[in-house]
């Protein structure tokens, strides 16, 4: 995930997050955390970045809609990169409890 941009790796978290999400679905979740519109410029080639790297998948419901699942590998990367952070916030919050 160390490659991942931001963007992709929020596109990852939010899809992980929805059950089985169309790219409207996370597009509307993505712009209000941004609070900004997502062009579908963007969202689109960066889904299909995640999908070449193996960290989701790319079904179709209809023939205009699309839909998306976290793989095995995608799960595993958030995961570790959820290791990761902890061990930065755990060592956070303890230097706010010991100064208070």
């Amino acid at each position: 995930m160390y490659d991942l941009t931001g963007f992709q790796r929020d596109l990852l978290y939010v899809t992980a997050g929805l059950d089985d999400p169309h790219g409207l679905a996370i597009k509307a979740e993505l712009e209000d955390y941004y609070e900004s519109e997502i062009h579908p410029g963007r969202l689109y080639p960066n889904l299909d970045t995640l999908v070449e790297k193996g960290l989701i998948e790319k079904g179709t419901k209809d023939q205009r809609t699309n839909f998306y699942t976290v793989t095995r590998r995608g799960r595993r990367e958030l995961e570790d990169r959820r290791n990761w952070e902890d061990q930065y916030i755990d060592t956070l919050l303890e230097d706010v409890d010991d100064a208070v």
